[in-house]
């Protein structure tokens, strides 16, 4: 978690980036930015306040991390701060390389220097490159004479930051661990960002894995598991629901103790060793066999565990537990499947 209560600005360069295909080219700024105590507490703000998420990402390159550009300009930064401005304008040449898409759009790009960062309760300095992309009209009224005067004027909605990252001083051998943001680009145009700016790949961590071995569940039991075998709906919510009393009531994550606890019969828990490999390679990931669980990640994939059964357009069924409180059946007399729920009192 970031925590932005203790960080200090300390320097900022603005540079002006304009659009490739359209050979606008870039505007640099002679030297960093001159700001007070109350300029730099909006654009802490601005800077800080977009970034609520609980992944991240590392800086990464194919073959070597030092030819990833902005590792490279951010180590030059973080051996001497003092290299700030210089480095801004390599940063400013390597996004303005980038900005080719026809729906990608000029821009300010801000270098920030923070010190006193706190992630996950460590203080560390970090680097933030940012840009504001998109302006909007505000009123300004004003005295005038015996009355009012009102007029219009565009600016930048410090509470809507458009692209940004922050790259915190830890982690240097693995690429730092990256924070980012992307509120403006869809598709395609995304990828110039996160993918051709910056290059990053998601963070091997407790929460990365966390989150990715319940989506792996998920989908073995609603896609993979009724192709192989008979299952209903219900089984496969018990199934579901067993799953997530694993994560909410153990700390740590052992893949051959999670599939005898949930999967249970032998010939199952082979399909699901077999399925890790085939989701790994699916969706280009890799998800450790052991790791520390995230109460964060339990938290916000609760959703995707629903365990819930469509009946028609009529019933939606919750399920939260206790597989032998429901039946299914059928009824030759009218054609039709049933469910028969067993309970003590209506809530």
């Amino acid at each position: 978690m970031i925590n932005p209560d203790f960080t200090k600005l300390d320097s900022i360069v603005l540079h002006k980036i304009g659009i490739k295909l359209n050979e606008e080219g870039i505007r640099f700024s002679k030297s960093p930015i001159k700001t007070d105590d109350t300029i730099n507490e909006l654009l802490l703000k601005y800077f800080f306040s977009p970034f609520k998420q609980s992944e991240y990402y590392n800086l990464y390159h194919d073959t070597d991390l030092n030819l990833n550009e902005i590792y490279s300009y951010v180590s030059n930064i973080f051996a001497d701060n003092q290299e700030l401005y210089e480095q801004s304008v390599n940063i400013a040449k390597h996004l303005y390389e980038q900005s080719v898409h026809p729906k990608i759009k000029s821009g300010e790009m801000y270098v920030v220097y923070f010190k006193d960062c706190m992630l996950d309760g460590e203080s560390m300095d970090a680097v933030g490159i940012f840009k504001s992309e998109n302006r909007e009209t505000y009123l300004k009224v004003y005295p005038f004479g015996e009355g009012f005067e009102i007029d219009s004027e565009a600016g930048i909605n410090i509470n809507k930051l458009d692209k940004g990252c922050l790259i915190f001083n830890t982690e240097k051998e693995k690429g730092y661990v990256v924070a980012v943001v992307d509120n403006v680009s869809k598709g395609n145009e995304a990828q110039y960002w996160m993918d051709d700016f910056l290059h990053l790949r998601i963070r091997q961590d407790e929460f990365h894995n966390t989150k990715e071995v319940m989506n792996l569940c998920k989908s073995f039991v609603v896609e993979n598991l009724p192709k192989q075998y008979e299952v209903s709906k219900a089984d496969q919510a018990d199934m579901l629901n067993q799953s997530m009393q694993f994560f909410r009531e153990n700390e740590s994550f052992e893949f051959d103790e999670f599939a005898e606890n949930v999967m249970k019969q032998p010939e199952v828990i082979e399909s699901f060793k077999q399925y890790k490999s085939f989701y790994e390679n699916e969706n280009e990931i890799r998800i450790a066999d052991s790791f520390d669980i995230s109460e964060e990640a339990v938290k916000k994939q609760a959703r995707v565990m629903k365990t819930v059964i469509k009946l028609d357009k009529n019933f939606h069924i919750y399920i939260h537990g206790k597989r032998e409180l429901i039946e299914k059946g059928f009824d030759d007399s009218n054609k039709m499947h049933y469910y028969k729920l067993y309970f003590k009192e209506e809530m």
